[in-house]
């Protein structure tokens, strides 16, 4: 949409008919939430540790996760049967540094996983505390028993050995291994062209496979570390990726995905050349394609949300995610070929998947007959109706079963439940594993249920987003609005606390924002999940012509027309990719919206492209590169007038931070009122739970003096 006519329609509301129809506009009009009243801190709502990357130990019932407990990250883990969570390593400061690629060892009583973040491609490790030694990337190995943790090496992605003896390792895109013995030094396996990644030992633990990637094309490779022998399995000028080993360690599944050299980010793509699945015997080198996708939808691979992308199932049995409806299923095929079969039918799209130990089932959340929440689901690989795991109004995602006792362990959360980790047991309903962990003065029970309205975005596509209410609105009262946008694009907000870290803080935030008076709608703009390919594949969208501003003009349309909401203050935030879409309310449509908070936001796509396509070449691109920046905060730059906080951290790998600062100088060039908070070697979505606080608390504020003290328009 151009600016022209974002002018115009904001000029048409004052027509007494258009106003109308917009009221007339949701779907659904929740009513007032009952809530207490009292007030919370950001540090409560924030308070809550938040789990991520639960695994399974091979062959017992154990289960292990990692909790961020403001910012203090431990490793902790359950055991069957009672399932008792206990914290295993002592971890004791803020400190940024990550944990994760949880491996038990082949006799569980150890589990080895990574501490540090993933180095920036000048080989800079994130160091948020701007620690004079710097920071680094290593990996470690602590006992179950909770004793001290012990270092093994530099580097990331172990793979445990079957054999039970030594871990396979990346440092610096290379192969190496270290021995379990206290003794032992690391040293490298062999050397390759290219980088290599997705580690995988054959199931006798004698052979290793992994993924060269050489830039416009990768080969699945296979070392043998008893007769030191490397060999690449059927070569091509494709993409190959994704290796999954047979139960019987002879052959190797994998993806390829044909290279398309004009193929930029944040443009949609219905269809590509199509992808297939290969099986490559590991003893001659040569290789299959079992199924290949067909022309149109589907034909661009689409992941899930797993480690393997292809599970070898029972019977072998393929399963693998395909979007040839429009919607991101799961499919079964023979691993000798022929026509794949849908596990999953139906209007609603799979995105956490693990397979039972057994191999004769697959588990997997889905938005399923609740279109804004997920749950738990179980189908069997042989085919069959897929069955309910978890049910309600909670969310759940992560799942993973125990090997000796079925049980399922997973996340999960609610509207008033923060993330945590729990476990199901038979029929049981789930349980949390670790309940003492939850801060006593969490505040739950002062938290509003956010209700989901369904609106029009200016050009008529229907939106959904969660309107928080804040409790104790009288009749006739108006407060003050903000529009939420999250990142990505491709996410979607919940009718709960989300499964990513990143935006259950920005759920958090929302929850606190309305208990201070905020009526707050939180939009799941196009070029978002949850609601099939084309909505996602949203056509014009981004670089390509920003038709997500439909959606923001709709929702802030939307919100004006609400009796709950003063018209003259509403706001609008969002971080990424939603701080691009609050860049853009902000630029296209300042009589609108009355200030905004961005973070690192996206303000010229054709610099961000070229920091994920470093060969983006926009004099050589002149059409694609115009249309791109027409679609850009930066554009409109000349009607930008409400004020902004920009906030964003200088190490960030994701979105420049030379974007805020060439927003704020042509900002400051024509007067408009621009406020800053930087955090000097912070990431993207940040390390530090102390610059969590610090953000939110100057976004609260700033939106109190910019929309609070105004007056309610008569």
């Amino acid at each position: 949409m151009n600016d022209k006519f974002c002018r115009l329609v904001l000029r048409w509301t004052a027509s007494p008919l258009l106003l109308l129809a917009l009221i007339l506009l949701p779907i659904t009009a929740p009513a007032q939430n009952a809530a207490n009243h009292e007030s919370f801190s950001l540090e409560q709502i924030l308070s809550a540790p938040f789990p991520t990357g639960l695994v399974a130990a091979p062959q017992g019932a154990k289960v292990a996760w990692v909790q961020n407990a403001q910012g203090v990250r431990n490793l902790w883990i359950a055991e069957g049967p009672d399932y008792r969570g206990r914290q295993i390593t002592r971890y004791q400061e803020d400190d940024g540094q990550e944990l994760g690629n949880l491996q038990f060892t082949l006799d569980e009583q150890s589990i080895i996983y990574v501490r540090g973040g993933n180095a920036n491609r000048q080989g800079e490790i994130p160091n948020p505390l701007s620690q004079p030694d710097g920071a680094n990337q290593a990996i470690w190995i602590v006992p179950i028993a909770g004793d001290t943790s012990r270092l093994l090496a530099e580097g990331d992605s172990p793979a445990v050995s079957p054999q039970g003896d030594l871990i396979a390792f990346i440092r610096k895109e290379q192969v190496w291994s270290i021995a379990l013995d206290p003794e032992a030094k690391p040293e490298q396996l062999f050397k390759i062209r290219g980088r290599a990644g997705s580690l995988r030992w054959s199931p006798d633990g004698a052979r290793l496979a992994f993924v060269s990637n050489r830039g416009d094309h990768s080969f699945i490779g296979v070392y043998t570390p008893g007769e030191k022998k490397l060999c690449y399995l059927d070569p091509s000028v494709d993409r190959d990726s994704n290796p999954v080993w047979s139960p019987d360690g002879r052959q190797i599944a994998f993806l390829r995905i044909p290279n398309q050299r004009q193929r930029l980010p944040f443009l949609p793509m219905r269809s590509a050349l199509p992808w297939s699945i290969r099986v490559a015997d590991v003893n001659t080198g040569k290789g299959r394609a079992i199924w290949s996708a067909e022309p149109g939808p589907g034909s661009a691979f689409r992941s899930i949300s797993a480690d393997d992308q292809i599970f070898w199932g029972a019977g072998d049995r393929l399963v693998f995610p395909w979007e040839k409806d429009g919607w991101t299923h799961l499919y079964a095929v023979d691993f000798n070929g022929g026509k794949p079969e849908l596990l999953t039918p139906g209007a609603f799209e799979v995105q956490f998947v693990s397979i039972t130990p057994d191999r004769r089932e697959i588990i997997y959340s889905s938005n399923q007959d609740d279109i804004d929440r997920q749950h738990l689901w179980r189908v069997t690989i042989a085919g069959g109706k897929a069955k309910p795991v978890t049910t309600g109004e909670g969310i759940e995602w992560s799942p993973v079963m125990t090997a000796s006792d079925k049980a399922i362990a997973l996340l999960a959360s609610g509207a008033q439940q923060p993330a945590h980790a729990a476990i199901i047991t038979g029929t049981k309903a789930p349980r949390p594993l670790a309940p003492e962990s939850m801060p006593a003065d969490f505040p739950s029970r002062h938290l509003v249920k956010p209700q989901q309205v369904i609106f029009s975005a200016a050009d008529g596509m229907r939106i959904h987003g969660q309107l928080f209410l804040p409790p104790g609105l009288k009749p006739g009262e108006r407060r003050p609005g903000v529009l939420f946008f999250h990142g990505g694009s491709r996410r979607q907000m919940l009718l709960g606390f989300h499964h990513r870290g990143y935006y259950h803080n920005a759920y958090a935030l929302n929850q606190y924002l309305a208990s201070r008076g905020y009526v707050v709608l939180s939009v799941n703009y196009r070029s978002g999940i949850g609601y099939g390919m084309e909505f996602r594949e949203a056509l014009n969208y981004g670089a390509r012509g920003a038709s997500e501003f439909n959606d923001v003009l709709g929702a802030g349309l939307y919100l004006r027309s609400r009796p709950e909401v003063d018209p003259a203050r509403i706001g609008l935030w969002g971080g990424s990719y939603g701080g691009y879409l609050t860049a853009l309310g902000l630029a296209r449509a300042s009589d609108l919206f009355a200030a905004g908070v961005d973070l690192h936001g996206v303000h010229d796509w054709n610099v961000v492209i070229r920091n994920f396509v470093p060969a983006y070449d926009a004099a050589a691109r002149a059409e694609v590169a115009r249309l791109a920046f027409e679609s850009s905060p930066m554009a409109a730059i000349a009607d930008w007038r409400s004020p902004v906080l920009l906030i964003h951290g200088d190490d960030d790998r994701n979105v420049p931070f030379s974007e805020s600062v060439d927003l704020a100088e042509s900002l400051r060039q024509q007067g408009v009122e621009v406020e800053q908070l930087v955090f000097p070697d912070e990431v993207h979505g940040f390390l530090l739970h102390a610059n969590w606080l610090a953000a939110y608390h100057a976004a609260a504020d700033f939106f109190d003096r910019k929309l609070k003290k105004q007056p309610a328009e008569k």
